[in-house]
């Protein structure tokens, strides 16, 4: 019953309240502009006719894993609350302002963007103001993650193949509602904060956060901690307010639980940034007392879950991208990935592929992958090993397209959202570029 202390000292007080210098490297196709692209797509991928799109059939001899610890997890997850000050650098803080100018950088209506734009933007940064404040805070709702204090995105040409929209360059990431946060400072304006989440950094809106006094952050992380297991559910506060929907890669606080329901701890934000505790009740079947454990029932309910969201570039319009994908599936499981695929490509096990022939690829992960536990990764893309299908690998993968070339116009066929697949899909195009092959750009395997 630790959580009826953390219960007794927050409510009680709240009602009385007045992508970052590791940006993968993959681009896509702008369709709007792309003249290679037939937009009507009259072709069909055969990987996603002949291999089967339903994960069960890639469970069935799943190998049993021990149960996760989730103190690590734990442990990751809030780490920033125990901040004293930003653990990024002011140089890695500023690494938007240093890797876009303008000349090849272009805005919302596809044209290059003035030398005006990056001043102001610099200047409302305020980076001398960096490190001064040094507050724990938690995000309200669902946040985007930007690398520049706007909302205006940042587009590479418009009329080459994997660049321009939906490619914003700002958009470092997401981060769901009531995560913990370290704030650094704010902008000149005020209209945006410079915070640290547990896997990556960057500028969010300020109406959308709370500070939170430390000493109410380290009850909270004693608390019991509820993993949340169903994607898109709304939570209300008890007054009926809505307060923002679940999302896979959330915990709650336990508050108290009855017979269909568990009442977790929420903020939401009451007055001059202050945070008002409330209390939220969900239904059992949406959260999970500590970390599932790593059964093929769990894997299919849990990809299913996360493979709802389309592909979205750093987690916009609320999606996934192929990192983001693989991180909140092991989430509810306990296993804490970092939040780039490359830094996910280290996180295991590793087994370098660059030097084999695509034969001997196919043959090691043969060998030595594990259905579902085994990434395989290539510059700016990782997808998730799952096992073999009629002799042939086959992954997991929320991918944006297949690359092309038509006439030596580089060009992509869209996907746009998690699909299972073979290491050379889109192989029947007739566009097909094989020196864009999953397969062949492959660079290393790891296992959790």
């Amino acid at each position: 019953m630790k959580y009826l202390s953390l219960l007794a000292t927050l409510l009680l007080l709240g009602s009385c309240a007045t992508k970052q210098e590791e940006l993968e490297q993959s681009k896509s196709i702008d369709v709007k502009r792309d003249k290679s692209i037939d937009l009507a797509q009259p072709e069909q991928i055969e990987d996603l006719k002949i291999v089967p799109q339903d994960i069960r059939v890639y469970v069935k001899n799943l190998e049993k894993v021990k149960k996760i610890s989730q103190e690590e997890y734990e442990k990751s997850y809030f780490k920033v609350w125990n901040y004293k000050k930003p653990q990024v650098s002011l140089s890695k803080a500023m690494w938007a302002h240093k890797a876009y100018t303008v000349g090849n950088t272009y805005g919302e209506n596809l044209q290059l963007l003035k030398q005006s734009f990056y001043d102001a933007t610099l200047e409302n940064a305020n980076f001398e103001k960096f490190a001064t404040l040094n507050r724990q805070a938690i995000t309200l709702k669902l946040v985007n993650l930007r690398a520049m204090p706007t909302s205006d995105p940042i587009l590479l040409d418009p009329s080459k193949a994997g660049e321009g929209f939906p490619f914003d360059y700002l958009q470092n990431s997401t981060v769901a509602a009531n995560k913990p946060l370290f704030l650094s400072h704010y902008s000149k304006d005020k209209e945006w904060a410079f915070v640290e989440s547990s896997f990556a950094y960057g500028w969010v809106k300020t109406r959308n956060i709370a500070i939170i006094d430390k000493k109410y952050t380290d009850k909270w992380q004693k608390a019991e901690q509820m993993f949340v297991v169903k994607e898109g559910v709304p939570v209300y506060s008890e007054n009926n307010h809505f307060l923002f929907k679940t999302r896979i890669g959330m915990m709650f606080a336990l508050v108290d639980e009855d017979r269909e329901s568990y009442q977790v701890l929420a903020i939401s934000k009451y007055k001059d940034m202050q945070p008002l505790y409330v209390k939220a009740r969900i239904k059992k079947d949406v959260l999970n007392k500590e970390n599932i454990s790593f059964t093929g029932k769990n894997i299919v309910h849990i990809l299913n879950e996360v493979a709802s969201k389309n592909y979205g570039w750093g987690g916009i319009y609320g999606q996934r991208d192929c990192s983001s994908t693989l991180r909140d599936f092991y989430a509810p499981f306990g296993l804490w990935l970092p939040r780039n695929s490359y830094q996910q490509s280290r996180a295991g096990e590793v087994i370098s592929l660059d030097s084999l022939t695509e034969e001997q690829k196919i043959q090691t992960i043969k060998e030595k992958a594990i259905p579902f536990r085994t990434l395989l990764y290539k510059r700016g893309h990782i997808v998730l090993y799952v096992g073999t299908y009629n002799g042939q690998v086959i992954v997991f993968q929320n991918v944006w397209g297949v690359k092309t070339v038509h006439n030596g116009v580089e060009g992509r066929f869209v996907i746009g959202r998690p699909v299972f697949s073979t290491l050379e899909i889109g192989k029947n195009l007739r566009d097909y570029d094989s020196d864009g092959s999953l397969l062949k750009n492959l660079k290393s395997m790891t296992t959790l």
